[in-house]
C-alpha cells in the first residue's frame, strides 16, 4: 500500500521560506520527497536554503509578494523547472506594530500589502495555473495552505494591522476553498497561535514577557517552527484530501483559553 502521506513528485511554492516557519516548511517538504520553490526577498538567505536542501529539489526565487509581475513570473519559473506546481503555502508576513491612535498609514498600507494582498496575488496565480490543469482533466491538480493567526479571529494590542491582515486571510481561504472545490483544488488555513520560535516572536519570548503568555498555553511550552511545518505539509498530501476551507490550529491548545 502506498503512503497518502508523501510529497514525491510534488512541487511545491512556499512564500517567506528565508526563515521560521517558511524555512522549516521547505525542509520538511523536500523530507517528504517533494520539490520546493523557495521564495523571500533574502537573496542570500534563499539561495543558501537551495544550497543547504539541494539544489535539484529547490529552486530559489527572491522578489515581493506584493509585486504581481515577479508573482506571475514565479509561477512560470516553477512550471518551467519542475513542469507544475502542485502546492502552494501563503507564508509570507511582515509586522508594523503601533497602537490604533499612533500608526501610521504607511505602516497599515505595509502589513496589508505583504500579509492580505500578497496571499491574494500567490493564490490567484497559482490558481489559475491549477484551474486549468484540472480543465484539462486532472482530477486533484493541488492545495493551497494559508498561514493565518488567532489575531484575525480575536484581534491584538497593538497591531490592528496584522490582525485585520489575518482576518482577510480567513475570508480568502474559505471563498477560494468554495469556488474551486469544484476543480479538485483544497484550499485551507494554518493558525499557528501560541508562541512559535521564530524572528518574528522573539520579542514575546523574552523574558520580561513569556510569563504573561505560557499559562495561556495548555501545553505549557513554545514550538519550534518545525512543530508547525509538519501539519502545514500535511494539507498538501494525499491523506488530506476530503480537507478543504478548514482552520487548523496548532497552538498548544491555546484556542482552549483565549477568551
Amino acid at each position: 500500500m502506498t503512503t497518502p502521506f508523501g510529497l514525491a513528485g510534488r512541487t511545491i511554492i512556499v512564500t517567506g521560506a528565508a526563515q521560521g516557519i517558511g524555512r522549516a516548511v521547505a525542509s520538511a517538504a523536500v523530507a517528504m520527497g517533494g520539490r520546493v520553490v523557495a521564495v523571500d526577498r533574502q537573496a542570500e538567505a534563499v539561495e543558501s536554503l537551495a544550497a543547504e536542501l539541494g539544489a535539484e529539489q529547490v529552486l530559489a526565487l527572491a522578489g515581493s509578494v506584493t509585486d504581481e509581475g515577479f508573482v506571475a513570473a514565479m509561477v512560470e519559473q516553477a512550471v518551467a523547472r519542475f513542469g507544475a506546481v502542485h502546492g502552494l503555502v501563503n507564508n509570507a508576513g511582515v509586522t508594523r506594530p503601533a497602537m490604533i491612535e499612533k500608526m501610521a498609514l504607511r505602516d497599515w498600507q505595509t502589513v496589508i500589502d505583504v500579509n492580505l494582498t500578497g496571499v491574494y496575488l500567490c493564490l490567484q496565480a497559482v490558481g489559475r495555473h491549477m484551474v486549468a490543469r484540472a480543465k484539462a482533466g486532472e482530477k486533484a491538480p493541488g492545495a493551497i495552505v494559508n498561514i493565518a493567526s488567532g489575531a484575525g479571529r480575536r484581534g491584538t494590542i497593538g497591531q490592528v494591522n496584522y490582525a485585520a491582515s489575518k482576518a482577510g486571510v480567513y475570508g480568502i481561504t474559505m471563498s477560494a476553498a468554495r469556488e474551486w472545490a469544484r476543480h479538485g483544488i483544497r484550499v485551507n488555513t494554518v493558525n499557528p497561535g501560541g508562541i512559535v520560535e521564530t524572528p518574528m516572536t522573539e520579542t514575546i519570548r523574552d523574558p520580561k514577557f513569556i510569563d504573561k503568555y505560557l499559562p495561556n498555553i495548555p501545553l505549557g511550552r513554545t514550538a519550534p517552527a518545525e512543530e508547525i511545518a509538519w501539519p502545514i505539509c500535511f494539507l498538501l498530501t494525499d491523506a488530506a484530501s476530503y480537507i478543504t476551507g478548514q482552520s487548523l490550529g496548532v497552538d498548544g491548545g491555546f484556542h482552549m483559553t483565549a477568551g
